[in-house]
């Protein structure tokens, strides 16, 4: 999934910027230092694992995933095949999360759902940068040339689901229709969360996706054109290969589960790799996730972004989230311990 800002928590990453590149250390730990393994249900890890571990191409990681398709006791698969690896540098660790989000649509436009998504035309694809979000949503070239995959009923949800990349638009009969991400016009995106605090209309700390939706609906002349200080625009697909009852398609193009699926940096942690979860903050997480996702925002080590669901609770859970802890991966046992002597 395409996400600009980490679940929405993209001010954050705005303001602190990259992270640096600092020396990498790696220390072995033992199952034993892991706070919370002996409860996790690793039965749920090893089925999350098993999802995307067909697409790994290591020898070592599909020996293993040949043998987690034999359905073995979960907990001992792990510990007897990998060895928890903390991979860190001078940055401090940060859990964010993200959501899918569904929005009330149509298949066609009426008085209530009347702001399209669009297809890339092939004009966008030849041309980049091609037109600005304000060219693109107050012209008419684009309009009723067949590129509308559906209508919505809020201007302001779609803007954030050009965010997140990806999202379900919910008709009134019921179905679904899921969408990804299919291009954009090739212009830098620009946070209006920033923009805001540049303003002077917030704090850096009070400033979340909710927030920013309420004051664009509050002041919707004004808020229409903070929404146009980002010139990116994002074009959509259908996604009609995966059920309304899965989750939506990870980085490994697989789909991602709920509360078992993290987005990370893969420079540090290999797509498909079982990471554990040491959440701090009000509500601690110990849990057995795996790396099936990336974002632009996801950079370090010890950077994850947890994926909470589909909806508007999800939501919000997710753009609450902002805490530290620690993520150790779980390796195969020789790949390991030549990671540690490589260190040395």
């Amino acid at each position: 999934m395409i996400r600009t800002w980490a679940a929405i928590t993209f001010l954050w990453a705005s303001l602190a910027g990259a992270l640096a590149a600092n020396e990498l250390t790696h220390t072995l730990l033992s199952f034993d230092d892991l706070q919370g393994w002996e409860a996790d249900a690793h039965d749920d890890a090893l089925s999350v694992f098993v999802n995307t571990c067909t697409d790994m191409r290591d020898p070592d990681w599909r020996s293993l995933c040949a043998l987690a398709q034999q359905h073995p006791d979960a907990k001992s698969f792990f510990e007897l095949f990998f060895r928890p690896v903390l991979i860190e540098n001078e940055s401090r660790a940060l859990f964010t999360g993200y959501f899918e989000p569904e929005l009330q649509g149509a298949l066609y436009p009426d008085a209530r759902y009347r702001y399209p998504l669009y297809r890339e035309p092939k004009a966008s694809k030849a041309s980049n940068p091609w037109f600005t979000r304000r060219e693109i949503e107050t012209g008419e070239f684009m309009r009723g040339q067949g590129y509308e995959i559906a209508w919505v009923d809020d201007p302001v949800e779609l803007f954030f689901l050009q965010i997140q990349g990806s999202g379900r638009i919910k008709l009134p009969n019921g179905n679904v229709v899921r969408v990804g991400y299919g291009g954009s016009n090739g212009h830098e995106y620009r946070s209006i969360g920033v923009e805001l605090v540049s303003r002077g209309v917030y704090k850096a700390h009070q400033v979340s996706a909710q927030v920013i939706k309420n004051w664009v609906k509050r002041n919707p002349i004004k808020g229409r054109e903070l929404l146009y200080h980002n010139p990116s625009y994002v074009f959509f697909r259908r996604i009609d290969d995966v059920a309304a009852s899965k989750g939506p398609k990870g980085a490994m193009n697989r789909s991602i589960t709920t509360m078992r699926t993290i987005a990370v940096d893969p420079a540090f942690t290999p797509l498909g790799a079982p990471v554990w979860i040491e959440k701090g903050g009000k509500t601690k997480i110990n849990r057995l996730m795996v790396a099936q996702d990336t974002g632009s925002a996801i950079k370090g080590p010890q950077r994850a972004d947890i994926f909470f669901g589909t909806g508007d609770r999800a939501g919000r859970d997710a753009g609450k989230l902002r805490d530290p802890g620690r993520m150790v991966v779980l390796l195969p046992i020789q790949r390991a311990y030549a990671m540690l002597s490589e260190q040395l």
